[in-house]
């Protein structure tokens, strides 16, 4: 770095670039948990139009043992209160169908068994302050307007180069470690030449925010999105999706254009102009608050780490956002990062730790990834299912809509594929198991040497909860001190817990040898039938999948890091063994 001598320096243990949701969460969570950090955002501040929405309940999870979820709750819109998606011509005209969505209707059941949480909706705009306000609770320094420059690295740390935007200032940041969080057109991604899979710039959109009241037309009927498919439409999705953002009364307005016939007109004349056609209603007052340009992508970076590098969040996977798996993914990456991270920093784990960061997050990009655009050829499967096409004229396509709702021969047969084409819609709005069910088979988990059990539906749309080594602990409801607790609030915190039961005395005293041994705190609790953590209605017994004598051992992420179905001739040897396996510590340390 030319001129370096001249430049004041600053160390870290962990530089984090970027202060998106991925930035901000890294660190609020590596503050909770003692690390020293500094993030940067070139950006002045969180940001200022929405982008993304759907928060799916293992992200709230996170927020939960972050001690955020009461501040999430004041400030988004449980999607429970706008659980459906409508197609229509217009707001004002034919609807064409709707259908339930994030876990209502015959799916509400499903949905309370596997969490505590909710699903909410959360632009980003909404969200990332109370993120910000996390961090910086936590003893975060977060900068804004202060941009990486460059990025060099060797054996021992990493050398990063930041301007100060306001005042032009250049400076020098050491880190031990740094988390590339800095989006889909990360800087760092491109200076490291972090190999990508994939293709960008498969389809061009442009955004608008827009406020407009719409409440006649859309209180009666509620729902996250209200997909206009109107007859003659150049779009391969339909005209235009408008996302709740505020209900009734503020939308983020999407529609697709043809990059090679220009740039978009974003002036508020032609949006206002096209968003009105769309609503159908003259007479409703249009104000258009923001407009952006973006493009669907479907590219993974290949390593999720460069060395002394992390690489997360939209730098890592970037998608569609069909299905709402972007933000969460990119959370949930933090999530799993900021814990190795603190243990290894801590002289807890051996370096060998961080490896698991990509073996773990990795497979599930790919999967988002390609779910993704799974998801965007089942929406396209919609507009086919109505008889509307690319280039067709708006008579054409009027006639193939009214005939569809009509008693005319072949209009049944039509009718059925819309169901389909409806059903399959379920993957993108209410794929429970790839929302919440991802397992991981890494060097962080020791297998037991049993298969994962068969899952008894589909893997993408249903949850199956398991203890099996890799999968997240399940949540059911167990009762102290005449209180509720969800079994996840006895994990958690940055630490590893130890759960036994009726029969487990012997591993929980072997927690306490073993914190002790490894000098790590090892909490250990009793779940089960009269137990300190009371299985009252035997949910617990229903999915525990060990003996009365057995144990679990959970990661701080929440994740099975190992599990013995029953007793053990030496259960202090079995539990260290265990962490110094999932902590890459040596077998021979004393």
């Amino acid at each position: 770095m030319g001129g370096e001598l001249h430049m004041r320096v600053e160390e870290t243990q962990v530089l984090v670039v970027g202060a998106g949701p991925t930035g901000m969460v890294a660190s609020a969570f590596l503050a909770k948990f003692g690390v020293t950090s500094i993030t940067l955002s070139r950006h002045r501040g969180p940001a200022p139009q929405p982008r993304g929405s759907f928060t799916n309940q293992r992200t709230i999870e996170v927020l939960r043992d972050l001690g955020i979820e009461a501040a999430i709750d004041a400030v988004g819109t449980k999607l429970q209160s706008i659980g459906h998606n409508v197609m229509a011509t217009s707001f004002a005209g034919p609807e064409i169908i709707r259908y339930q969505c994030y876990g209502v209707g015959d799916r509400l059941a499903d949905y309370k068994q596997a969490s505590p949480c909710e699903n909410y909706n959360l632009p980003q705009h909404i969200i990332e302050p109370v993120l910000l306000q996390a961090a910086e609770d936590r003893g975060a320094d977060v900068r804004f307007y202060h941009e990486l420059e460059t990025i060099e690295q060797n054996e021992d740390a990493v050398l990063v180069q930041v301007k100060n935007r306001a005042t032009g200032e250049l400076y020098q940041v050491r880190a031990q470690y740094v988390i590339a969080a800095d989006g889909g057109r990360s800087r760092i991604a491109e200076q490291l030449k972090v190999p990508f899979d994939g293709e960008s710039g498969l389809i061009h959109m442009a955004n608008a925010w827009v406020e407009a009241d719409l409440t006649q037309y859309a209180a009666y009927r509620p729902a996250g999105q209200y997909i206009i498919l109107q007859p003659g439409g150049n779009s391969w999705v339909g005209s235009g999706t408008f996302v709740t953002v505020v209900p009734w009364t503020e939308w983020l307005f999407s529609r697709e254009y043809d990059p090679a016939q220009g740039e978009p007109d974003l002036s508020d004349e032609a949006v206002i102009s096209t968003v009105r056609g769309l609503i159908g209603d003259d007479s409703v007052p249009i104000k258009i608050k923001g407009t952006s340009l973006w493009q669907v992508n479907a590219v993974l970076a290949t390593q999720y780490q460069i060395g002394r590098v992390f690489i997360a969040g939209d730098a890592a996977h970037r998608h569609s956002p069909s299905g709402g798996l972007g933000t969460n993914t990119s959370i949930q990456d933090a999530y799993n990062l900021a814990w190795k991270l603190a243990f290894v920093l801590q002289g807890k784990a051996g370096e060998r730790l961080l490896e698991s960061y990509h073996e773990e997050r990795n497979p599930v990009g790919r999967q988002v990834v390609d779910r993704a655009m799974i998801n965007l050829g089942y929406k396209v499967k919609v507009s086919e299912a109505l008889g509307l096409r690319r280039g067709q004229s708006p008579e054409e396509g009027w006639d193939s809509l009214r005939s569809l709702f009509e008693d005319v021969p072949g209009a049944s047969e039509r009718r059925d594929a819309l169901i389909a084409a409806i059903k399959l819609q379920d993957y993108r709005s209410t794929a429970h198991g790839v929302d919440i069910g991802q397992r991981y088979v890494s060097g962080a988990v020791v297998d037991d040497g049993t298969p994962f059990p068969e899952p008894a539906r589909d893997p993408a749309l249903y949850y199956h909860p398991t203890t099996h080594p890799g999968a997240h602990l399940p949540h059911v409801w167990l009762e102290k001190d005449r209180k509720p607790v969800s079994t996840l609030d006895l994990v958690g915190h940055g630490r590893f817990t130890v759960i036994a039961g009726i029969g487990g005395k012997a591993w929980i005293d072997a927690a306490a040898e073993v914190a002790e041994l490894l000098e790590i705190e090892l909490p250990a609790v009793s779940v089960g039938f009269n137990c300190e953590y009371s299985d009252v209605v035997g949910d617990w017994y229903r999915v525990r999948e060990i003996g009365d004598h057995g144990a679990l051992l959970i990661r701080p992420d929440g994740h099975i890091a190992w599990r013995s179905h029953g007793a053990s001739d030496d259960p202090v040897k079995e539990l260290a063994g265990a962490l110094r396996q999932v902590l890459a510590r040596p077998t021979n340390e004393s």
